[in-house]
């Protein structure tokens, strides 16, 4: 693997089709609006953005702190480059993702890179076509910059995988950058891509989203087609997108909605205008629920709890009523141990799925498991159970569940409704994101979502106390929960406290370069 990794790294330094100009645009912390101003500006070229980023995945990715983000480049993503490059200067339009260099999780399938779970048991496994969302990411204009590395097969919250090893949090080298989309969290907190793509069946964008000081949008269940992507749950399963800033998480959910006739469920709601959406004044007047059932009470947890309560403090400022809400039947404990229904359904969906991959070197989930190349330490335990199960969908118990889900919806509903409330607010994680030593980010609240499949939007709450290891302090993560189909109103509000607060910090690992100072 590092081997092809190298190769495809050779590729993109070398493919200089054009000439790099020189341009006082910076890359760090700009937003997706920003540099489609800078090409209309003609200040920035498409080929000078992607060698830009090329040029810091070679920093800091495999040297430097060595992140480990990345697990496959796209060695054509220069020319691809040149191509928006030569179109705009012979008067083509600018798509609204107009060379906005993406990464994407590597469950997300693509026809010009393997897509693999992050697993040895899939290593090259090449899809026919893409994923439909990735299919209308290009069709916007973005360039496909790499895949990431990701907890192997998304099934756990650490970002380690067997194909490519432990992804480091920027912010303190000894800690995970939670999972499962930590390789998108840390490429795109750390400034090597614009932004990013993740999938969620419990926490897996907002926990590494919550850990990287990054937006992260859980959309609500069938808002974006999960065609092409590789499955956990079809009951819980959801992708989005991993981002800087709001505008940018908007730009993304804007760009990858739309309705697939191969996945009907996206046809169930008309799509909205997320960026028109965004109300910097969005706050004032809006009553925000506080879940303290989502909240620790050990010491473990009050170094989040203190970054929540500030962050509560600066929602009220920013004009919100805030209105703690008792509802003990929505803890996270509660919810994992009776609603979760991954261990279920894996085996069904991932055999289905491996099935439309013609060079899939396992074709089942018995196999895999057989096989023995996967991350033992973190998986082990579910792929036993997993293939435990002759049919997991028959199971009663799975029925049962099931039916919980469906009575934490109601209860959820009414709890908004009972209380007059907007939105519910609460820390993504209990406590700070794991040191590497530990095989599991304990304690994370992002079931709430996953079971109910209401939309949550992960934001930049602060950072604990700054330490030797993580200078900055370690970063959490607030979630803003709403209901259904409340996706422009749950990106407003969290625009409104970004543009209040202002907490997010880029990491000290991943400085400018030399040439971009």
């Amino acid at each position: 693997m590092m081997k092809k990794y190298i190769l495809a790294m050779a590729a993109c330094l070398a493919a200089v089709a054009t000439p790099v100009l020189a341009t006082d645009f910076k890359v760090e912390e700009a937003t997706i609006p920003e540099i489609e101003q800078a090409f209309r500006d003609h200040r920035l070229t498409c080929h000078q953005l992607v060698q830009t980023y090329f040029d810091r995945i070679a920093a800091y990715d495999k040297q430097g702190p060595k992140l480990n983000a990345i697990l496959t480049l796209n060695g054509s993503a220069l020319a691809t480059a040149d191509l928006l490059d030569t179109s705009f200067a012979h008067g083509g339009k600018l798509g609204p993702l107009h060379c906005v260099p993406v990464v994407l999780k590597d469950n997300y399938n693509t026809t010009d890179l393997p897509t693999t779970g992050g697993s040895l048991s899939l290593e090259f496994a090449q899809p026919g076509k893409d994923a439909f969302v990735v299919a209308l990411l290009r069709s916007a204009g973005a360039i496909i910059l790499a895949k990431t590395n990701m907890h192997e097969f998304a099934l756990a919250g650490t970002t380690v995988s067997s194909l490519g090893g432990q992804t480091l949090n920027a912010y303190d080298l000894t800690r995970t950058p939670g999972g499962s989309s930590g390789g998108t969290a840390v490429a795109v907190t750390s400034n090597l891509a614009m932004a990013g793509t993740g999938s969620d069946t419990v926490n897996s964008i907002r926990s590494p989203a919550s850990a990287s000081a990054l937006v992260g949008v859980r959309p609500t269940h069938g808002l974006l087609s999960l065609n092409g992507i590789m499955p956990v749950s079809s009951t819980q399963d959801a992708i989005g997108p991993l981002a800087r800033h709001v505008v940018d998480a908007a730009a993304m959910l804007q760009a990858m909605a739309a309705a697939d006739p191969a996945d009907p469920q996206t046809a169930e709601h008309p799509h909205q205008d997320y960026l028109a959406a965004l109300d910097a004044d969005a706050l004032k007047g809006k009553r925000i629920g506080v879940l303290r059932v989502l909240f620790g009470s050990k010491p473990e947890h009050s170094e989040v709890n203190e970054v929540m309560e500030r962050a509560i403090s600066a929602m009220r400022q920013a004009g919100a009523v805030l209105i703690d809400i008792d509802a003990p039947e929505l803890g996270a404990d509660q919810l994992i141990a009776q609603n979760d229904v991954q261990k279920y359904e894996f085996k069904a969906v991932m055999d289905r799925y491996l099935a439309t991959i013609p060079n899939a070197p396992a074709k089942t989930v018995d196999a895999i498991y057989a096989g023995g190349h996967y991350n033992h330490p973190t998986l082990e335990g579910f792929l036993k159970s997993a293939v435990s199960f002759k049919d997991g969908l028959s199971e009663a118990d799975y029925e049962v569940r099931l039916d919980r889900d469906a009575k934490t919806r109601a209860l959820l509903d009414k709890v908004m409704d009972d209380n007059h409330i907007d939105a519910v607010v609460y820390p993504l994680q209990k406590r700070l994101v794991v040191p590497v030593t530990e095989l599991n980010q304990a304690d994370r609240n992002g079931i709430l979502a996953s079971v109910t499949g209401f939309p949550a939007i992960t934001v930049p709450a602060g950072f604990s106390a700054p330490t030797k290891t993580a200078p900055l302090g370690v970063p959490v993560g607030m979630d803003i929960l709403g209901k259904p189909w409340s996706e422009a109103k749950l990106l407003s509000l969290a625009y409104s406290f970004e543009q209040a607060t202002h907490f997010r910090r880029s990491p000290e690992s991943a400085p400018p370069l030399p040439s971009e100072k």
